[in-house]
């Protein structure tokens, strides 16, 4: 009966949440751990308590497993399997806030000061550009295809979590790097292979993470750059920048594909801004 359940939830989650293989499988393991202690359906809240309170892991792993824990509970008592959810009453626990690491706008314009001499180099360029100008994270960005690229439009189609597409608008200089580089650049990376990747690697493929962590790495170092700055630095720079500069807080979520607003609140600690309008206020638009 156990497995009868969880298969029933896991299918609510494949084909109606669309969530990803990964995500699925962390819930599956969940679940499968409370089965193996109790009836899934007969659990009373003092047992989910005790359960819950027993759970050898880090806070922030014990908030992950309450949330899967109330989710299949809320999905039986949606489908009319159970009256309640015996989870329902067990408050997630505190979480140490880790303030995400950005770089100041200075410090963005001198990474993004690329010496321009060959096709990696306007690649690069490209890259830092688009990243800074969207939030989009670093495995949106080396999975861009050029199909996901409007320029007429000056956007971006991103396929994020859970399969969900969203839409990015596009800086005028991250466009006009993205045509530097694409019309004069790409071709000659590519040689006479083709591929559907917008940022190719010197083995003709999609730029791997690894890869361009490395570019951003190295350019901090030649441009005397100390914190430590990945592609997700800049991701945070982007909406710490926005937020800076009085952008909607629900704006800065859904630019970044946050399901969850409390997602995106940690930002809010580094502006005391007066809440404006949104994607124009970002500090790289229409300069030159």
């Amino acid at each position: 009966m156990n497995e009868e359940l969880i298969n029933q939830y896991l299918d609510y989650l494949k084909y109606e949440r669309n969530l990803s293989l990964n995500t699925i499988t962390s819930y599956h393991n969940d679940l499968k751990l409370l089965a193996s202690y109790y009836d899934l359906k007969k659990v009373t809240p003092e047992e989910a308590t005790k359960y819950f309170t027993n759970l050898n892991l880090s806070p922030k792993s014990k908030a992950h497993t309450l949330t899967v824990l109330n989710s299949f509970y809320i999905f039986l008592v949606g489908e009319n399997i159970l009256k309640s959810n015996p989870f329902s009453q067990i408050r997630q626990p505190k979480l140490p806030k880790h303030l995400p690491e950005y770089l100041t706008i200075e410090e963005i314009d001198t990474l993004l000061d690329v010496n321009l001499n060959d096709a990696y180099s306007y690649r690069n360029k490209a890259m830092l550009e688009t990243l800074y100008a969207t939030g989009i994270r670093v495995s949106e960005l080396v999975n861009l295809e050029m199909v996901n690229i409007d320029f007429d439009n000056e956007i971006l189609r991103i396929m994020g979590k859970g399969r969900k597409e969203r839409i990015v608008p596009l800086t005028d200089i991250a466009v006009k790097y993205l045509h530097l580089y694409i019309d004069n650049y790409r071709q000659e990376l590519l040689g006479k292979t083709t591929s559907n990747y917008v940022f190719i690697s010197r083995n003709q493929k999609n730029i791997s993470r690894q890869a361009f962590f490395k570019i951003i790495k190295s350019l901090c170092v030649e441009k005397g750059i100390h914190k430590e700055v990945s592609p997700h630095t800049i991701r945070h720079s982007f909406a710490t920048h926005l937020l800076a500069n009085g952008a909607d807080l629900r704006v800065i979520q859904e630019l970044l594909g946050h399901e969850d607003i409390t997602t995106t609140q940690i930002y809010t600690h580094l502006s005391n801004a007066e809440i404006k309008k949104d994607y124009e206020l970002h500090p790289r638009n229409h300069r030159n």
